[in-house]
């Protein structure tokens, strides 16, 4: 796609319209002019018709600036905790046809992957277009205390860039009725507040094009708890008239079919549905506002969802996202197969606002007609919140390899966040009666491979670890080696000092001063992973 012809395109539609209207107006005048009584009653009111449509359409050029700019308008829509279960993704449970629309006039892309399953980590990288490791953003929440951490010298965020091209950048929560709803950032370094001009778009001058990252709860909406969830299932039986029924859930084969589990799922399913409407009113708004032709929608989750083996972790689940992108001059109902990294938005951002993509972006512009896809894909995942933990991981088009640089840990290593949840207190009850088969209990046996090999096309649940078998040995190897030069000639920075866990732990305690439970919870699992550091594990 050539990104130079889109303000082309978009003079070229308004035109073909101006002609449009002005030739039915000329016609209905002939048809009047005939002296057909009733033709003529009815030709009125046509012309009446045909003269308010133009007159819109040259009152929306006046109101509305992005119409009027030579420069498309980029949104992106960025979605809490949820993986690729749309309809147009192959759900069937629900339906969400806000995004099947969507992705039916633009580009739906079916393997696109976060470099980081959580959420600080990933925001910091896909802001920058470059991966979390490099730029020492890597671990959850981090420089939150006494020790900060800054970008490199010459890295920065992609709203300077759009701010430096003429755009209003606007950070939007949402719903933002009021308009004045600031959405979420989350980065892991210093910035700038002034790099976003203001929670919302509307605020832009006459003519200015606009940068606008919308931010939806998405999975979050559902709660931690099997109570929460509840509450939040009887809000969208108001909502929506009926809600996801749990027997109609198919869980995957790693988790038992618990019935916490299938109504926590049935829940998620109607986040999904909630998403699928706010997406749906965001697309509304464009419309009635005049800026949806001239306007780029980039649709894209943040990591997958929150459960055992989803968010947090290395695993399909976890790290396999939805990214859809349409808008003016990109190919409706187009489907893009190869692999891609959710960084890779910031230089295809970059590259529709014809803005020139700095070289040392490690993200690629995935639009581009010379861009050359990617052969692997890489993601890491080290600590979160007060759980410390270092793995790193490639995904070719069939196979995953897995590092895990602490053997020794279990995989559900002690997390306040995730042990709070129903579903993982259903889990570790299960295993601890004996109630899980071989596959689902793994993740809470006291050590782990320190590799994992995974053949997706046959295994597409990541359960056979091929990492011992003698016929892998080879692809074993080289996935191996890959991983290792990737980390080298990215400058991963690997584990977090511990002054700086130190100084981070000290803001998560704070945090918890007013709530004794959670807090012993808490200096209990630090305690833990300074333990198991001194003993080497």
């Amino acid at each position: 796609m050539n990104t130079g012809h889109l303000s082309n395109t978009l003079d070229r539609k308004r035109i073909f319209r101006i002609l449009f209207y002005k030739l039915v107006i000329i016609r209905i005048k002939e048809a009047f002019s005939m002296g057909n009584r009733v033709w003529r009653l009815g030709s009125t009111a046509w012309c009446l018709l045909a003269g308010l449509m133009l007159q819109s359409l040259n009152a929306q050029d006046s109101r509305s600036p992005g119409v009027r700019s030579s420069k498309p308008n980029i949104v992106w829509i960025i979605v809490d905790d949820m993986s690729t279960n749309l309809s147009c993704y192959g759900e069937t449970v629900i339906e969400t046809p806000h995004l099947d629309q969507l992705a039916s006039s633009g580009i739906k892309f079916t393997q696109a992957f976060v470099t980081a399953p959580v959420c600080s980590t990933n925001r910091s990288a896909f802001i920058t277009g470059m991966y979390q490791t490099t730029i020492g953003s890597h671990h959850h929440r981090s420089g939150r205390g006494e020790i900060k951490i800054r970008l490199p010298e010459g890295i920065r965020p992609i709203p300077e860039y759009f701010q430096e091209a003429g755009y209003y950048t606007a950070i939007t929560g949402w719903p933002n009725k009021d308009r004045s709803n600031t959405g979420k950032t989350d980065y892991n370094f210093e910035w700038d507040r002034s790099i976003y001009d203001g929670p919302d778009w509307s605020k832009r001058k006459p003519g200015q094009p606009f940068f606008a990252q919308i931010q939806l709860r998405g999975g979050k909406h559902r709660g931690g708890d099997i109570e929460a969830s509840r509450r939040f299932v009887q809000r969208m039986k108001e909502e929506f008239g009926s809600v996801t029924d749990p027997k109609d859930v198919t869980l995957p084969p790693y988790y038992p079919n618990d019935q916490v589990l299938l109504e926590d799922w049935a829940a998620y399913l109607d986040t999904v549905r909630l998403t699928d409407k706010f997406v749906g009113d965001v697309i509304a708004r464009l419309k009635v506002e005049g800026d949806f032709e001239n306007t780029v929608v980039l649709f894209m989750t943040d990591h997958g969802i929150s459960h055992a083996r989803g968010k947090q972790f290395l695993y399909e689940e976890g790290i396999h996202v939805p990214l859809i992108v349409s808008g003016p001059g990109l190919e409706a109902g187009a489907v893009r197969t190869d692999l891609v990294e959710h960084i890779d938005i910031a230089a295809l951002s970059l590259g529709l606002a014809n803005i020139e993509i700095p070289g040392y972006m490690q993200a690629k512009n995935i639009l581009s007609e010379d861009y050359i896809e990617r052969t692997a894909i890489f993601s890491a995942r080290d600590r979160c919140d007060e759980t410390v933990e270092h793995m790193r991981c490639i995904r070719t088009d069939r196979y995953k390899y897995i590092r895990n640089f602490l053997p020794n840990r279990p995989h559900m290593q002690p997390n306040r966040y995730k042990d709070g949840k129903s579903i993982i207190k259903v889990l570790r009850e299960a295993y601890e009666a004996g109630n899980l088969n071989e596959f689902q209990a793994r993740i809470f046996e006291s050590n782990r491979p320190k590799e994992e090999l995974y053949d997706l096309q046959n295994d597409p649940f990541e359960i056979h670890n091929l990492a011992d078998d003698p016929k892998h040995r080879k692809r074993l190897k080289d996935l191996r080696n890959r991983l290792g030069s990737w980390i080298r000639a990215t400058g991963d920075r690997g584990p977090e000092p511990e002054e700086m866990y130190d100084s981070d732990m000290a803001v998560y305690l704070q945090s918890r001063g007013n709530d004794p439970e959670q807090l012993q919870v808490l200096m209990g699992n630090i305690k833990q992973m300074k333990d198991w550091a001194t003993a080497g594990k």
